[in-house]
C-alpha cells in the first residue's frame, strides 16, 4: 500500500481541475491508497471496485452511511442489508420500472422536457445547464411525487446542500450545518404532506408509497420522507449532470452528435458512454467488515473505503482507449448498462445498484430527443469549450449553446 505522494491529492486544486491524470498514476502506481485527511482508503482499479460494488460474502458494507447519509436524509435504503433491504427495495422499486415507469411516469417526463424548452426554443440561445438540466430532474420527481413544483428553488437548495455534505470531504463545519438544516426543513415540509396523502391518496407515486405493502411490512412516515430526500438529492443531481455531460461529449464530438441527431436510438450509447467516461458520480464509499485483500494490498476491517467510479470507469485493463469518448465502443454493452450487469461503475452494482437507473434513461432519452428535436443545428456558443466541475459529483456548471429558433 502506498501513502503516493506523487498522486495529487483528491482534496488539492490539481485534482480538482482534471483528475483523469491522477487516477491513471493511481492506477498504475498506487491502486491502494491510505488517505489521512478522509480517514479511508483510495481504490481506483476496475477489479477492485467493481468487486467493492459486488461482494457477496459481505466483505464490503454500507454501514458507512450511518455517519455519511444519515445526517442529511434520515435512515435509507442505502444502510439497509439482508431481508430488511430486500423488502423496502421491493417497495420502492416497482415505481421505477415496467408499467408504472412507462404509463404513469413517462408522460410527466415529457411534458417537463416540453415546457422547460418552450421557454427558450424561440431565442436561439440557452443555456443548457441553467436552463434544462438543473430544472428538468428536480421538476420531473416534484411531479412524480405529487409536490408542488412552484417549490422548485426550495428543493434546488435542499439537494444542492444535501451534494454538498455528501461531498465535504474536507470537513467544512458550515456545509456540515447546512446539511444538518436541510434534514430538519425537508421533514417539516415533507411529514404534513406523508400524512395528509394517506388520508387522501392520489395518483402519485407519494401516494403509491403510503400504500404500498410488503410481507406485511409498510413504509413508516419517517422512511417515505427519506426516501423521498434521497430521491431528490440522488436523482437530481446525477441526471442533471448526466444531460449536461452528455450534451458536453456530443458536441465536443461533431461526428457522434450527428449520428445521435440522424439515430435517436443512439442515446442510450450515448448515456452509457457517458456515465463510463464522465459519471456524475465520482466516489462512492464503503465499509470493510473484515480484513479484504485487493489488488494494491489488504484493508482493515472497520476501514471506509472510497471507490474512485472515475478511475475505475477509465482503466486500460478493463476498456479500450479508455481515455476516449467512443458511443461506438464495443466493450460497453448498452442492454445491460442500465442495470445491475452494467459494465460500467457509474450506478453502482449488486445489491445496492441504483434504484433509479431506468428512470434516469427515460429522463435522457426524452431530454435529448427532444432538445435534438427542437435545435437541430445545435452548436456551442462561439469560443466556449466545456469544462468539468467538482470532486465528488463532477459535471459542466454551464453549457451556452446556439441554434436556430424553432417556432410551433
Amino acid at each position: 500500500m502506498s501513502t503516493a505522494p506523487q498522486v495529487p491529492d483528491i482534496l488539492s486544486a490539481e485534482f480538482a481541475g482534471n483528475p483523469y491524470p491522477a487516477y491513471r498514476r493511481m492506477r498504475e502506481s498506487a491502486p491502494l491508497i491510505w488517505h489521512e485527511a478522509t480517514r479511508s482508503y483510495l481504490i481506483s482499479r476496475y477489479e477492485d471496485v467493481e468487486r467493492a460494488f459486488k461482494d457477496r460474502a459481505s466483505a464490503f458494507t454500507t454501514d458507512n452511511y450511518h455517519w455519511q447519509v444519515e445526517p442529511v436524509h434520515g435512515k435509507t435504503i442505502l444502510q439497509l442489508s439482508g431481508r430488511d433491504h430486500a423488502v423496502r427495495r421491493a417497495l420502492v422499486a416497482p415505481a421505477f420500472r415496467g408499467t408504472d415507469l412507462e404509463k404513469k411516469f413517462l408522460p410527466v417526463i415529457e411534458s417537463n422536457a416540453r415546457r422547460l424548452i418552450d421557454t427558450f426554443r424561440h431565442t436561439g440561445r440557452a443555456d443548457l445547464v441553467d436552463d434544462f438540466a438543473t430544472r428538468f430532474p428536480v421538476d420531473v420527481i416534484a411531479d412524480m411525487l405529487g409536490l408542488d413544483k412552484a417549490d422548485h428553488a426550495r428543493f434546488h437548495r435542499w439537494y444542492s446542500a444535501v451534494i454538498a455534505f455528501l461531498g465535504n470531504l474536507s470537513g467544512d463545519p458550515e456545509v456540515t450545518a447546512a446539511g444538518a438544516r436541510t434534514r430538519t426543513e425537508f421533514a417539516e415540509y415533507m411529514i404534513p404532506i406523508i400524512r395528509a396523502r394517506r388520508e387522501n391518496p392520489g395518483d402519485d407515486l407519494l401516494s403509491t408509497l403510503c400504500a404500498a405493502e410488503v410481507d406485511g411490512v409498510r413504509m413508516s412516515d419517517e422512511d417515505i420522507k427519506a426516501f423521498c430526500s434521497l430521491l431528490l438529492a440522488a436523482g437530481g443531481e446525477t441526471t442533471d449532470k448526466a444531460i449536461a455531460s452528455i450534451f458536453a461529449n456530443l458536441l465536443t464530438h461533431p461526428e457522434q452528435l450527428a449520428a445521435v441527431r440522424e439515430d435517436r436510438s443512439l442515446i442510450d450509447r450515448a448515456f452509457a458512454e457517458t456515465l463510463r467516461y464522465t459519471p456524475p458520480v465520482h466516489m462512492i464509499m464503503r465499509q470493510t467488515a473484515e480484513e479484504v485483500t485487493l489488488s494494491g494490498g489488504t484493508i482493515p476491517p472497520g476501514a471506509t473505503v472510497t471507490c474512485l467510479i472515475g478511475a475505475a470507469n477509465r482503466d486500460g485493463d478493463r476498456f479500450t482507449d479508455p481515455d476516449t469518448f467512443n458511443l461506438f465502443r464495443d466493450d460497453l454493452t448498452t442492454t445491460t448498462a442500465f442495470s445491475a450487469a452494467a459494465d460500467h461503475l457509474a450506478f453502482a452494482l449488486g445489491r445496492h445498484f441504483c434504484v433509479g437507473a431506468l428512470l434516469a434513461r427515460a429522463e435522457v432519452r426524452t431530454g435529448v430527443g427532444q432538445l435534438l428535436d427542437a435545435m437541430p443545428d445545435l452548436r456551442l456558443a462561439d469560443g466556449f469549450e466545456p469544462a468539468e466541475h467538482g470532486v465528488f459529483t463532477r459535471g459542466p456548471r454551464s453549457l451556452p449553446v446556439e441554434f436556430s429558433p424553432v417556432s410551433g
